[in-house]
């Protein structure tokens, strides 16, 4: 196992009673099983004997022909082999139900039905089972049957529509957003699944749809059209109506992002100014004739924040307590004194390539915080280790299913 060494192994991490069977690959439930295993649940992440997760092969740079995807999503859980098609393999699936607290699954409706893991043969065996679905349409609806990727439900749920430039088709927001919110929200569901079996001491099916998740996150746009006639557009690097809120030039070509649209904080910004008769201007003394005139306003921070450096700007700002901030990326991100004072960038080591840095987990609980304990695992590294160890099977038995190809 690739572990991290360090004086916090031995503490109890908060989710390490319960146990996650993970099926599915790429990302929406992986990402879930992630989450999960972040807070210590023992994820145990089953895969196709012959090709594995393709998450094993997905990402832009590939050092050694090695995903750097992998090692992220799948950090912190157990790979083991079974073929889900072959009834050896789905019995297998069964004995491990039998042990465990979720199973967290994202195949297109009906996959599980015709493997004979439908919910209600998997309850019989284990009544307070967990069954955590996600997938692009939920399991009901006409739609249930499409395939669906998360880039299809971020079309359909909003967000794709109200991203990018104006004068542009709808952009994507440059990571899988759709896949990832749908992980989260069954991440949440099944821990109040869990949290409900504790009173009830029955499971349930948790559904999540990529799609209605993306709706989740789309704030008052139902309603801005049935009740005030609107529909939202794209908009760019703003938000219309909620200014000043944007990126703003500064003397050594960099970019500033300030956000002072709140009426206390534009008379703060308006002393860093040095123009605090700007607060008082019937154009931008309120919310809403700031956003009336948002143009103009952006023009006259513009032509301010010309005049400095950036360092010298961001000093300005924050004497003021206007909040600011810079565009990141991975380099500034590794260099700000911030991420490393709350150890937001972590190293684990990977038996190929070495030192392995990776976001560290949030939320950040006081009592009982998550903790990354490996990297991504080998193609049925823990095989042997979760059927001999939890379902007893001897190593002839073992040796013969992986003979058969059933692991």
């Amino acid at each position: 196992m690739n572990s991290v060494a360090d004086d916090e192994s031995q503490e109890r991490l908060p989710l390490q009673d319960l146990r996650v069977i993970e099926m599915g690959q790429l990302l929406a439930g992986p990402f879930c099983g992630q989450l999960l295993a972040d807070f210590g649940a023992d994820v145990i992440k089953v895969e196709d004997p012959n090709r594995g997760d393709p998450m094993r092969q997905w990402g832009r740079e590939k050092p050694h022909g090695l995903s750097l995807w992998w090692p992220v999503v799948a950090r912190g859980k157990r790979s083991v082999t079974i073929d889900l098609r072959n009834e050896e393999g789905q019995e297998l699936v069964r004995s491990l139900v039998a042990q465990s607290d979720i199973l967290l699954e994202n195949f297109r409706p009906g996959t599980l039905e015709r493997w004979g893991l439908d919910y209600h043969t998997l309850a019989e065996i284990n009544p307070g089972l967990i069954l955590v679905r996600v997938t692009g349409y939920g399991q009901t609806g006409p739609y249930a049957g499409r395939a669906g990727f998360g880039s299809i439900g971020e079309a359909m749920g909003g967000i794709r529509y109200v991203t990018g430039n104006p004068e542009a088709p709808p952009s994507r927001a440059g990571i899988s957003i759709g896949d990832s919110l749908a992980a989260i929200f069954a991440a949440l569901g099944a821990l109040v699944a869990v949290h409900n079996r504790s009173v009830t001491g029955k499971g349930q099916v948790v559904d999540t749809a990529i799609y209605e998740a993306v709706l989740s996150m789309m704030e008052s746009l139902i309603p801005e059209y049935t009740l005030g006639h609107y529909i939202r557009e794209r908009t760019g690097a703003i938000l219309p109506n909620v200014a000043p809120s944007n990126i703003y030039p500064t003397k050594d070509g960099l970019l500033l992002l300030i956000a002072a649209n709140q009426d206390s904080v534009f008379g703060r910004l308006a002393l860093a100014m040095g123009q605090p008769e700007l607060a008082d201007d019937p154009r931008f003394a309120t919310h809403g004739a700031r956003g009336a005139n948002q143009v103009v306003l952006d023009e006259l921070i513009a032509e301010w924040t010309r005049r400095y450096d950036t360092a010298e700007l961001e000093e300005l700002l924050q004497a003021h307590g206007v909040p600011e901030g810079k565009i990141y990326r991975a380099p500034e991100m590794l260099a700000d004194p911030h991420f490393m004072a709350r150890q937001d960038i972590i190293s684990l080591e990977h038996p190929t390539l070495g030192a392995f840095q990776m976001h560290n987990v949030a939320p950040r609980l006081s009592a009982t915080p998550g903790r990354v304990r490996w990297v991504g695992p080998e193609l049925g590294e823990h095989t042997v280790e979760v059927l001999g160890g939890l379902l007893g099977l001897s190593g002839d038995a073992i040796a013969s299913l992986r003979q058969r190809g059933v692991i």
